[in-house]
Order: C-alpha cells, then sequence, then structure tokens
C-alpha cells in the first residue's frame, strides 16, 4: 500500500476525500483550454458531478488497490488542489506500472508535476515493488514529453492512434523506467 500523505519538498500529495468536489472542479474549470488537448475527459460541460464521480472512483480504486490517485498541493497552500498524480498496476504478474497526472494552468512551469512524479517513481518501485513503469504521453505534449527526461525514461515506441481526442485520433508515445535504472540514477535516495 503506498503510504499517504506524501511530502516532498514543496509539494503535499494526499488522497481524495469528498470534501474536495469544489477544488478539483475550480482547477479543472480554470484549466479546461488546456487540458483538453491531452486528456478525454476534459469536456467542455465539465461540471461539479463529474469531479464528484471522479473521486468518489478514486476513493473506491484506492480501496480496491486498483489505482492510488492523489491531489497535488502546494505546502504552503495545503487547502488548493493543484493538480493530480496517480499510479496504478497495469499487471500485477508482470510488476508493470503506469503514472497519470496534470497540473493546473496557472502552475505549469514550476517543476510540479516532475517533483510530483518523482515521488509516484518511489511509491511504484519501492512500495509496489514494480519492475518497470510507464508514461503514455499523447504527440505533441512537449512538456511531459521534458517530464519524462528529467526522470530518467526512456522512449519505447509509439501507439498509434491510440485516444480520440477532439475529434481526431492521437498518437502515444510510451515512455519506460525500470527499477535498476532508477536504483543507479540521481533520483533515487536509499533509505
Amino acid at each position: 500500500m503506498p503510504p499517504e500523505p506524501i511530502q516532498t519538498e514543496r509539494l503535499l500529495l494526499r488522497r481524495f476525500n469528498r470534501r474536495d468536489v469544489g477544488t478539483l472542479h475550480r482547477s479543472v474549470e480554470a484549466s479546461l483550454p488546456e487540458l483538453q488537448q491531452w486528456l478525454p475527459w476534459a469536456r467542455p460541460d465539465y461540471n461539479r458531478g463529474d469531479a464528484a464521480a471522479y473521486i468518489r472512483d478514486s476513493i473506491s480504486a484506492w480501496k480496491d488497490d486498483k489505482a492510488y490517485d492523489y491531489s497535488v498541493r502546494w505546502k504552503t497552500e495545503p487547502d488548493r488542489h493543484i493538480g493530480n498524480v496517480s499510479i496504478w498496476a497495469l499487471t500485477r504478474i508482470g510488476h508493470i506500472g503506469e503514472i497519470g497526472y496534470w497540473v493546473h494552468s496557472g502552475e505549469t512551469g514550476r517543476g510540479v508535476i516532475t517533483e510530483a512524479c518523482r515521488a509516484m517513481v518511489e511509491v511504484g518501485f519501492t512500495n509496489l515493488h514494480l519492475h518497470k513503469i510507464n508514461l503514455r504521453i499523447a504527440a505533441g505534449n512537449t512538456a511531459s514529453e521534458r517530464v519524462a527526461d528529467k526522470l530518467g525514461f526512456t522512449r519505447d515506441g509509439v501507439l498509434r492512434e491510440e485516444l480520440r481526442l477532439g475529434g481526431r485520433w492521437v498518437d502515444h508515445t510510451i515512455y519506460s523506467l525500470l527499477i535498476h535504472e532508477w536504483r543507479q540514477s540521481p533520483l533515487h535516495h536509499p533509505r
């Protein structure tokens, strides 16, 4: 089971609770134009009910040990949701997981997602005992490609027309990081 909450140098990552509906909704609503480029759930009609459903599903997935969604917040502003970061096992037998994320448009370029994903990589390898962690990045999302590079992920290949976004099929690039690569990287801090 992953730790909760997680504190990084600047961030607080914690499980969602039902009281987070308003702050999640406001954060998504403020970021919709940017999120719609990359995420199929970021629809123009996204509403408070969608935020509530996401949180219900997140709480349920955590209880069922299927996925671990974290609300990302500044330590200095613990009541304000600034993004999500999640990790889940794609296959328990193969010990392969995946990380997904997004950040409030007003917080881009500040290293929030790199810092949050670094924590998720540690959770994946240390707590979930994964062998490999994947990132699936939509074609053209150069900011996410930079996150993958900063964290030492390797570009494995392209999944052609993987997801429908804005009425068109979009390729996704798969990046991966293996546990032995992580252990040898400067990002790994043995306890």
